[in-house]
């Protein structure tokens, strides 16, 4: 008889058709189930955008990305121009502090050594013609190493009670360190006239033997330090109030003491 085929380790098909059909499968395995439809919000990392502008507005995009470069290069460029112009003052400082320290500059001394005047004795004419010669003394002893340039165009002025009596230049001269200058100038009026309480008050002054006057001067100077620097032009106003005891050719002058003003160099005073 023949002999039983041997056993099979394999499920008859039939069987295996059902074991497939009833095992699920590993979840690995398994599709996405396809999304219900609705909204969503989609939520991306910020540096995995990709920022492509649309090529209608790529010129716009190149000009404002281009600003902030252009606002650093002006940012740039002033604060480099600050810092030169700081430099610059600082520097300027520097020299101007250095010279003062150096030749240690002083504002001159004025006084009137004489004054010779002529048309205001007759006090009975309704206007005068003054003619006053004044001899004026200027003094540098303050300076030791700083000369002063007088230049040309400056005026010397006489008045009285705030009337303007005469006038005339004042000369053009080169006054050395530690130097005593005395010059005279003409001065001349025209067509001055003084009110009824004046004339009365300067008779009364006259009598008494001291008459106010009021010598001014503006005079254009130049600082000379050494034998090369100089500098700028400025104007020198001087005021000084003199009495006279006499409105005469012979009239004694007393100083009753003068003022200097140098607005630009207030460092000269």
């Amino acid at each position: 008889m023949p002999a039983p085929p041997p056993p099979s380790s394999s499920p008859p098909p039939e069987h295996a058709a059902a074991a497939t059909e009833t095992t699920p499968l590993h979840p690995s395995f398994r599709g996405a189930p396809p999304p219900s439809p609705g909204t969503y919000i989609i939520q991306i990392p910020k540096d995995q955008v990709l920022r492509v502008p649309p090529p209608d507005r790529a010129r716009r995009y190149k000009k404002l990305a281009a600003r902030p470069l252009r606002r650093r290069r002006v940012r740039h460029a002033c604060c480099a121009a600050f810092c030169a112009v700081l430099l610059l003052v600082l520097l300027a400082t520097a020299f101007v502090g250095a010279v003062y320290l150096v030749f240690r500059p002083r504002a001159p001394s004025f006084s009137v050594a004489s004054l010779s005047v002529r048309g205001l004795d007759a006090l009975a004419v309704s206007s005068f013609t003054p003619q006053i010669d004044a001899a004026v003394r200027a003094d540098n002893g303050a300076n030791k190493k700083t000369g002063i340039d007088y230049r040309g165009g400056g005026e010397v002025t006489i008045s009285y009670s705030g009337e303007r009596l005469a006038a005339g230049p004042w000369p053009a001269f080169h006054q050395a360190p530690r130097n005593v200058t005395v010059f005279s100038t003409a001065l001349a009026g025209g067509g001055v006239s003084l009110t009824e309480e004046q004339r009365k008050r300067l008779a009364a002054e006259q009598a008494a033997g001291a008459v106010p006057l009021a010598v001014e001067a503006i005079v254009p100077v130049r600082l000379r330090f050494g034998k090369v620097l100089r500098t700028w032009t400025v104007d020198v106003k001087a005021r000084c109030e003199v009495t006279v005891d006499k409105l005469a050719a012979a009239a004694a002058p007393a100083n009753r003491g003068c003022r200097v003003k140098v607005r630009p160099l207030w460092w000269w005073w």
